[in-house]
């Protein structure tokens, strides 16, 4: 191997090391992002993540330029800060949802491998017996990414998946009460069931009405504690929703 070939492969080792680890800073700043222990409105700064995720700051920034672009990052004269929590945008994320996830269970219906449903079940299934916030708010989310992959469409699929990441801070703010949990894994069930069977009709219909609950539920719990949840640090911005 000559000397030429030597430094081209090593190169492209220090290329992909620097790809692993900014994709690694990306993703611990956004499970902190989404599980608000960085809180709304907190101003970022580079030095301050520098020494808490002991990366320089090449990768940092790579990893808010990819945050700032889901929305959960905001820059402004004041620089960086964490995107505040907006009544009116989680409303239009919503409208959003109900008709990009109508669109995602008919195709589903025609072309959902049902190995795969089967899984998605079972995972529903598996987290009856474990009451955990985390264990809840993870099938909650991958449940409807995971309906959005089975249509077939890769657009749809990124669709759902962002407007789910851009209402995720919002949900981790409620505290799922027994009743909800088990009307959730009711209506996904019953969704995952009309897949299987290919009724697109009723499973738009049910897609529908379960991401109005949860519109509603989330609306509804802002309006009324927003004023503790600032308290405790979190900026809220309610709009005229």
């Amino acid at each position: 191997m000559n000397e030429a070939s030597m430094t081209g492969e090593a190169a492209q080792a220090g290329l992909s090391e620097g790809g692993g680890r900014a994709q690694d800073i990306y993703e611990r700043l956004r499970d902190d992002l989404l599980a608000l222990r960085l809180v709304p409105g907190e101003r970022l700064s580079e030095r301050n993540l520098e020494r808490r995720l002991g990366a320089s700051r090449t990768p940092i920034r790579e990893a808010l330029m990819r945050l700032e672009a889901e929305g959960l990052v905001q820059r402004g004269e004041g620089g960086l800060r964490v995107a505040p929590l907006d009544l009116d945008e989680l409303l239009e994320v919503f409208e959003l949802r109900i008709e990009t996830e109508a669109l995602a269970v008919r195709l589903a219906c025609s072309r959902a491998d049902h190995a795969r449903l089967d899984a998605l079940q079972a995972r529903m299934d598996g987290v009856l017996a474990d009451p955990s916030p985390d264990a809840w708010y993870a099938i909650g989310t991958d449940y409807h990414i995971e309906l959005a992959a089975l249509s077939g469409n890769r657009f749809v699929h990124r669709s759902v998946r962002d407007a789910v990441t851009r209402i995720a801070r919002a949900r981790w703010l409620m505290a799922s009460s027994e009743a909800g949990r088990c009307a959730a894994h009711r209506e996904h069930s019953a969704i995952v069931a009309m897949i299987r069977d290919n009724r697109p009709d009723e499973a738009e219909a049910a897609i529908r009405a379960h991401i109005g609950i949860v519109r509603d539920s989330l609306v509804t719990a802002m309006r009324e504690e927003h004023r503790g949840w600032k308290a405790r640090g979190v900026q809220m911005m309610m709009g005229q929703g």
